[in-house]
């Protein structure tokens, strides 16, 4: 027997990622434009650096809280006041290692093996794969894709519900689609899961990537004391802090035990002088937040403006995140012609495939970038398709 055959079933069939599969196939090449991971171009800014390097020069380098240090706590419900108007005690916040530490350890908490989770797809895999390694059967809902637009159909949501189901994952605005639940959305799921006793994961992480104008919807519009909500985040998006691997949970504080001793047996807390940049950043980084944004709304602009223009490109501009979700006439095997974009473009893309059912036909691009380089890339791709 192999020593892989020898691990759980679990540990096995993890997949691998369809994203990570190309960004291996073409991270080396000359001239590549990487498009393929959520992430833009710019490092973490420097004030945010500077907290981090003081810190490891004051010594913070010992065993901390591993709900998150105070002030940090602190300064994230005070984020909440300021972009949601929502009031959160710091009681409510916990720190997290990453935003996928966060959704894998409520995972664990919201779902026994062999209970049923529902997301909506297409859908950023990760979600999916953390269900499966925890044991938990994954139940996709497909958004509806009509006119270049997403659309939600909650009573499609209502008839996956089974005497298993435990959570919805609701991730908006989404990755890859863009799609942004409305506030009616947002009730009519609210409602589902008031009726049938189950836990809503909300994973917000974009909802300052909002092109229509301010935050996108959040739950905490609509939520009552004793929802069932918990509420996902992350320092990657806002503040150029991908590599950082930081972010937060915002759940009712009569958890905060059961997530605490889930945090001490995966991570045993987040390192104190990554707090302390993280601090900075939450606190002082509303001007990154908005450079963020406005990079963004721009390089969306510039990129889909370019593509549609082929007239071999189905998909509108999204709604909010950071991602084009490009159908392509004419491409019907995303991951063959995600590694031929490579090939011929050097433009890097994520296959839809990647994304679960639904996603086949299509190839996702971030364009949370420089708008010359976006420039670039629409114009590789434009002539790719223009010889399809």
């Amino acid at each position: 027997m192999s020593l892989t055959k020898s691990l759980s079933l679990r540990a096995q069939d993890a997949p691998e990622s369809g994203i990570v599969e190309i960004i291996n196939y073409g991270r080396d090449r000359d001239r590549l434009l990487p498009l393929w991971a959520g992430e833009g171009d710019l490092p973490t800014p420097q004030f945010i650096r500077d907290a981090a390097k003081a810190a490891l020069d004051n010594g913070e380098t010992f065993y901390t809280h591993q709900r998150g240090i105070p002030p940090l706590r602190a300064a994230i419900a005070d984020y909440y006041a300021r972009h949601f108007g929502a009031k959160l005690a710091p009681e409510h916040v916990y720190v997290t290692g990453s935003g996928m530490h966060a959704i894998k350890i409520m995972v664990e908490a919201m779902t026994e093996p062999g209970d049923e989770a529902i997301y909506f797809t297409p859908a950023w895999p990760n979600i999916a794969a953390a269900l499966g390694v925890s044991g938990a059967q994954k139940v996709g809902v497909p958004l509806e894709f009509a006119d270049g637009r997403w659309n939600l159909d909650p009573a499609r949501v209502e008839a996956a519900i089974t005497d298993k189901t435990r959570m919805i994952f609701v991730n908006t605005p989404a990755n890859p689609t863009g799609w942004t639940a409305s506030l009616e959305d947002l009730s009519a799921l609210l409602d589902i899961a008031r009726r049938h006793g189950i836990w809503i994961l909300a994973d917000e992480i974009y909802a300052l990537y909002h092109f229509a104008g301010g935050r996108a919807p959040s739950f905490l519009d609509i939520k009552e004391d004793g929802d069932r909500i918990v509420f996902i985040n992350s320092f990657s998006k806002n503040w150029s802090m991908t590599g950082w691997r930081i972010g937060w949970l915002v759940a009712p504080p009569e958890l905060g035990d059961t997530i605490e001793n889930l945090v001490q047996y995966t991570t045993s807390g987040v390192a104190q002088f990554m707090q302390q940049g993280a601090l900075a950043a939450i606190r002082d980084g509303d001007a990154v937040i908005a450079e963020n944004y406005e990079r963004a709304r721009a390089g969306r602009d510039i990129f889909c403006d370019r593509l549609l223009t082929t007239n071999r490109v189905e998909t509108l501009k999204p709604d909010g995140a950071l991602y084009a979700f490009l159908k392509v006439d004419g491409l019907t095997d995303s991951r063959r012609a995600a590694l031929d974009i490579v090939d011929k473009t050097g433009v890097g893309l994520a296959p839809g495939s990647a994304f679960g059912p639904g996603g086949e036909p299509f190839l996702r691009a971030c364009f949370l970038r420089n708008a010359g380089q976006l420039e670039d890339a629409a114009e590789r791709l434009a002539d790719y398709i223009g010889r399809l």
